[in-house]
């Protein structure tokens, strides 16, 4: 996952190489863009919190998100649904 932190609004934008890119409107600033990106992945994934966390890429713009309970491509599909037009 690519994130570009401090858009005017967070959304998912879509496929990136080989992850997906998402811009977040919170700051990247004691990990608020990585609360956001968490928030934004559970609703699009239609998933709790809980199941999600960034595993690399903590303070930097590439992110390694695991997400427990849905397989790849449950993921890829419902990320697909949750991009913004």
């Amino acid at each position: 996952m690519t994130v570009s932190p401090g858009a005017a609004q967070s959304e998912l934008v879509g496929r990136h190489g080989d992850g997906w890119r998402a811009r977040i409107a919170a700051p990247p600033e004691r990990g608020r863009a990585n609360h956001a990106l968490i928030g934004l992945l559970a609703a699009a994934l239609e998933v709790p919190l809980g199941s999600l966390r960034v595993v690399a890429g903590q303070s930097g713009r590439r992110k390694l998100v695991e997400v427990e309970g849905l397989d790849l491509a449950e993921i890829e599909r419902r990320l697909e649904r949750g991009i913004s037009s």
